[in-house]
């Protein structure tokens, strides 16, 4: 039996063996397991029959029993089980990880009966993970506190993703039990913060994943590496699939959820999460990847519009899950030891406001973070806790944020501007709590029913801007952007299609703008007298086009090849930066297309009419001929030549005619008198020789030099030297006359050659006595 007031850990028991002989062991000792199989978890198909469903509750029979079992057995028993039973570690993990989470719409139970049993497998699984978390059950039941810690740890009953699904899983309702049990973890297993500020970079990849998957990239320092050469040729959210783009934001969703739900119940893990920047990394991934997704999402057709307002809503829950993210960060690094009044407040309020500023450049982040938490706010408890803050550079944050609002064309809840209008009444009664209240009481009055007087004192200053009307960019004077109306008419027309767009624009400007009111008025038949008599298919009005400064500039370039301010298509292949690629110097040598394009023009020059039969009827000038010859030599015009002559054959037989030379085929031999060696050899040149070869054939040059060198050498006399022959016979048949004398004669002409009469020079030496013999 276990001894009571001692740690289970040192505890001793005995039992009796397989023999049947007693034996003591430790109480925590893998033969103290009991043998039981835990069934893993299998979630419900989206596509569920009848069949699959009583699988499934099957399953979630035998999950339910077994840790009902688990969690009756006593305090060593449970241990033992857990500590050395690894199917119960497989099915944990398995609910863990195919668990539905709460924005899982296709997950949803389909019948009561399934509801049921889900809710209690959730409950045994959550109860399983608590009493894991439990080092003391009570005074005679309890571990070691560092036994325990390096027991969860060392087994991996507990880890940071495991702790992330539990927060985002059973953190709606629990969230106190949950803070506890990951506290206590933590205070009893330190090595899990290192294992945190492991995580974090791991966590801040999935906004990497996702900015890479859209072919975005953050700008500015949270740019860890640059961007790829291929990243152009990646799909974007407008060009991906819709499948993809389904489940990048679905990923988004439940990363934002789990982060936010982890930080929420554990806020101790914020400061983890601030040392590698994490906030800077969320707000410029929130500043680039959403408006990106939100184009997506408007622009694509969606054949199932519900599956659109789905991945709208979860898109829109993962801005605000972030906002809030941010926030908590903020609240738990910066603004809470504020609050509590430590040490070094100042550096505190100091790194908040630091934060505040690194806001300003981010519009649309700053914009959603003030609609929810109020900058205005946190700068008033500043001041209140610390008086010395600089108003001038707090004046300076809280102009930044209404120029924020303006620029982004949305204009701020009336509830903040009645607050603000009354922030003097709060500052002095000191009540930073009354801001909600009086927020939360400013909702109830309708906002085409309040004054502007309503609330306190007018707004001045940066804050009498909301109320100013700005010209929009569809030129006419409205309090909203050019995109924000367009996204407005859209709106309206997807129900409403048969209406035109310029009566839109009447009843939008005549209830300021609120689609909802002008969508009800119209649906009512409800609208004002002025809207009633107009024509609700009235077109827009067309909006005047300044000239634009490129059409009356001028410039050397203008209608060249590639002017693109007057040609819609420039020859892209004509351009490259750089080294033009795949173009060498043989390629560009051997690249004869200019011969060709010149070919046809010489072509022409190859057909020459001597004259032109004009038929019966017709004149020269339908030939393209014309009877005035500019080359006409008249000098014998006035000289009757031929005109006393015979008629007949006699000119002909005067003077025969003859071919010009340069018309004659062939080419007849000169008679150049240089010898009669030269004329002999013309003769044997046969009269068909084309000697107006630029390059002739070097084999027939060369035939026809030894051809004349043979023929000079045999009228000369000429006897060619005999070839010598040193060689001779072979070894022991004697030698002849000739071949000895040929030997004796290279023997002799030694000197001749390349030894540089080594020979005789040796002799010499020898005969000196310079070399001994």
């Amino acid at each position: 039996m276990a001894c009571a007031r001692v740690p289970l850990d040192e505890q001793q028991v005995t039992e009796p063996g397989p023999l049947g002989k007693e034996r003591t062991l430790p109480a925590l000792h893998p033969e103290r397991k009991e043998e039981r199989c835990f069934v893993p978890y299998k979630p419900l198909p989206v596509d569920r029959s009848p069949a699959e469903v009583e699988e499934f509750l099957e399953h979630a029979k035998f999950i339910t029993e077994d840790l009902e079992w688990l969690l009756a057995l006593p305090h060593d028993k449970f241990w033992c089980q857990v500590v050395f039973d690894e199917s119960l570690q497989r099915c944990l993990d398995s609910y863990l990880h195919h668990a539905p989470r709460g924005l899982d719409l296709a997950a949803l139970p389909s019948s009561p009966t399934v509801a049921e049993v889900q809710r209690s497998v959730h409950r045994m699984v959550f109860l399983t993970f608590l009493r894991m978390a439990t080092h003391k059950e009570s005074k005679e039941n309890f571990l070691t506190p560092a036994v325990f810690g390096e027991m969860i740890y060392e087994n991996f009953l507990f880890d940071i993703p495991k702790i992330l699904d539990l927060c985002v899983l059973f953190g709606k309702g629990n969230s106190q039990l949950l803070h506890k049990m990951i506290e206590n973890i933590f205070t009893q297993q330190p090595s899990y913060y290192s294992d945190l500020d492991e995580t974090v970079p791991t966590v801040l990849e999935v906004f990497d994943t996702i900015l890479d998957r859209c072919g975005l990239q953050c700008e500015g320092a949270a740019a860890m590496e640059p961007m790829k050469l291929n990243a152009h040729k990646q799909p974007t959210a407008m060009t991906m699939s819709q499948q993809e783009l389904v489940d990048l934001i679905l990923y988004l969703c439940d990363s934002t959820t789990t982060i936010h739900a982890f930080l929420d119940i554990f806020p101790a893990a914020c400061s983890s999460f601030h040392s590698h920047g994490f906030l800077g990394r969320l707000i410029l991934f929130y500043e680039t990847a959403v408006p990106d997704l939100e184009k997506a999402l408007r622009k694509r057709n969606f054949d199932d519009k519900g599956l659109q307002e789905d991945v709208w809503k979860r898109l829109s829950h993962s801005c605000r899950k972030m906002v809030e993210t941010a926030h908590l960060v903020l609240h738990h690094t910066c603004l809470q030891p504020i609050l509590e009044g430590g040490e070094n407040m100042q550096t505190f309020a100091e790194e908040l406001l630091q934060h505040f500023t690194s806001f300003l450049p981010e519009k649309r982040f700053l914009t959603d973070y003030d609609e929810q938490f109020p900058i205005a706010d946190d700068i008033s408890i500043l001041q209140q806790a610390l008086p010395v803050i600089d108003e001038t550079r707090t004046s300076y944050l809280l102009q930044g944020v209404e120029s924020a609002w303006d620029s982004a064309g949305r204009r701020k809840p009336q509830s903040q501007i009645q607050l603000r209008g009354s922030s003097s009444f709060l500052a002095n009664q000191g009540a930073v709590g009354g801001a909600s209240a009086a927020s939360s009481s400013a909702c109830f009055i309708p906002e085409e029913v309040r004054q502007p007087g309503e609330g306190g004192e007018s707004p001045r200053g940066a804050e009498a801007m909301l109320d100013v009307p700005r010209k929009g960019n569809n030129g006419a004077v409205c309090p909203v952007s050019g995109a924000e109306l367009e996204s407005l008419l859209s709106c309206i027309r997807d129900l409403l299609p048969d209406l035109g767009e310029g009566f839109l624009l009447a009843c939008l400007q005549e209830y300021n703008y609120n689609s909802e009111l002008v969508i009800n008025n119209i649906l009512e038949d409800r609208l004002a007298p002025n809207l009633d008599k107009m024509d609700r298919a009235m077109p827009r009005p067309v909006k005047e086009e300044l000239p634009g400064v490129l059409g009356k500039r001028s410039n050397v370039f203008d209608d060249d090849e590639f002017d693109i301010f007057r040609k819609d298509q420039v020859d892209m292949s004509r351009i490259w930066k750089g080294r033009r690629k795949g173009e060498s110097a043989r390629e560009m040598l051997d690249d004869k297309q200019h011969i060709a394009e010149q070919k046809a023009r010489y072509q022409a020059y190859e057909t020459v009419v001597d004259e032109v039969v004009i038929e019966p009827g017709e004149t020269a000038a339908s030939y393209g001929l014309d009877d005035y010859d500019d080359e006409y030599d008249d000098t014998y015009d006035m000289n009757q030549v031929g005109a006393n002559d015979l008629d007949g054959d006699s000119l002909l037989n005067r003077r025969p005619f003859t071919v010009p030379q340069i018309l004659r085929k062939g080419n007849k031999a000169e008679e150049v008198e240089e010898g009669e060696d030269e004329d002999e050899e013309e003769e044997r040149i046969p009269n068909n020789v084309n000697r107006d070869q630029f390059v002739q054939d070097p084999a027939l040059l060369r035939e026809r030099a030894e051809a004349r060198r043979a023929a000079m050498q045999q009228r000369k006399g000429f006897r060619p030297e005999r070839t010598s022959n040193v060689v001779g016979r072979a070894k022991g048949q004697g030698q002849t006359l000739e071949t000895f004398l040929d030997r004796r004669k290279k023997e002799a002409n030694k000197s001749r050659g390349a030894n540089h009469n080594r020979r005789t020079m040796a002799d010499r030496k020898r005969n000196k006595g310079m070399i001994p013999s």
